[in-house]
């Protein structure tokens, strides 16, 4: 593992444990852009780690510190995300400049850290999320090519069993969403769906309750 110390991070307050860790994509052309960005005093954003496409991990920020990573963010009606996770960036061009697979060196290398910060933090499985969970009006991150199955086989975070659809019930779905730990329902519904999707549902990011979403809603929540 390199290491290539970022100035943008701070103490995590006192007593504060990791209880969330929280994946990425870095949104940039090149890897070299995303940890030029990453170690800018003046972009004033950071995360733990920047796992490349082809393996490479590089440590910016201890993981007793506070990186900052999630922004304006929430999650089970709390704010402060970034005093209370783990933040790990994946090299990927994003939405905005060639969206692609997350190569099998990264995913690899991915695993293999998560486990290892797993070990030493005990977050729950699921308290494992990207960053569409936690800010879904503005963020699309990891996005629906992320592999999540992979990861939760692996034993890092949650996902679901293959389940029957359901008759769509939007009171119900928005009782499991806000269960699970979704917030901004009160703002945008939809957006917050399409979160969901984007995690738990990839083939079908619409931001509608359909039978299939409120089926994967019901495995999820039976999980809890």
């Amino acid at each position: 593992m390199d290491r290539q110390p970022s100035p943008n991070h701070d103490a995590r307050p006192p007593g504060q444990a990791v209880e969330i860790l929280l994946l990425h994509y870095t949104g940039m052309p090149s890897a070299a852009a995303a940890l030029e960005r990453l170690c800018d005093p003046a972009a004033k954003v950071s995360a733990h780690y920047l796992v490349d496409e082809d393996g490479r991990v590089v440590q910016l920020v201890e993981e007793h510190r506070r990186a900052w990573h999630a922004g304006h963010a929430e999650w089970r009606g709390r704010a402060e995300v970034n005093a209370r996770s783990i933040g790990i960036e994946l090299v990927n061009p994003g939405h905005e400049w060639g969206y692609r697979a997350f190569p099998e060196a990264q995913m690899t290398s991915l695993i293999e850290l998560c486990l290892g910060i797993l070990e030493r933090h005990p977050v729950p499985p699921r308290q494992v999320l990207g960053h569409s969970d936690v800010a879904p009006l503005r963020k699309e991150d990891p996005g629906e090519l992320f592999d999540w199955p992979r990861l939760a086989a692996a034993g890092i975070g949650l996902w679901p069993a293959e389940a029957a659809p359901l008759e769509p019930d939007p009171e119900r779905a928005r009782r499991q969403l806000a269960g699970f730990g979704y917030s901004y329902l009160d703002q945008d519904p939809a957006a917050v769906l399409r979160a969901f999707q984007r995690h738990f549902r990839p083939a079908a990011v619409t931001g509608a309750l359909d039978a299939e979403t409120a089926g994967r809603l019901g495995a999820l929540s039976a999980l809890l």
